[in-house]
């Protein structure tokens, strides 16, 4: 099970990168807006991972490693963009709410959300047969 290193590596995040403070007025926005002010953040953060996972020579050979131990090892590579997305929660939605997202919805949804992306990237990159 990823979810004990992950929750451990978000405090490591946590610790190793500040806060990004950059105020916005979200006082005035609906939680539609707040929504989609975060989706690029999540989307960046995300990308990030599944860049790192489908760049790891043990990706892909199930003797190795297996996802979650990659999802794992890709944290440090990918710890702006994960303090990114939990500084524009917090700043959308309230102090902690970057953590709990990331501790909880985030990691719950990330392994599938990588299998999905490294495989629409493998797909792309298949080369085309003409026979």
């Amino acid at each position: 099970m990823i979810n004990a290193p992950l929750v451990g590596l978000s405090l490591f995040i946590s610790v190793a990168t500040g806060p990004i403070t950059d105020a916005a007025p979200a006082a005035n926005m609906s939680t539609q807006q707040k929504n989609t002010a975060v989706q690029q953040f999540v989307r960046t953060a995300t990308e990030c991972v599944a860049q790192a996972v489908a760049a790891d020579p043990r990706f892909g050979d199930p003797k190795m490693a297996n996802l979650g131990d990659l999802i794992v090892d890709s944290m440090p590579t990918c710890a702006s963009s994960m303090r990114a997305m939990i500084d524009a929660y917090d700043r959308y939605f309230g102090e902690g709410s970057g953590e709990a997202f990331f501790e909880g919805r985030y990691l719950d949804v990330l392994p599938t959300a990588i299998d999905k992306w490294v495989k629409k990237l493998s797909e792309k990159q298949r080369p085309v047969t003409v026979e």
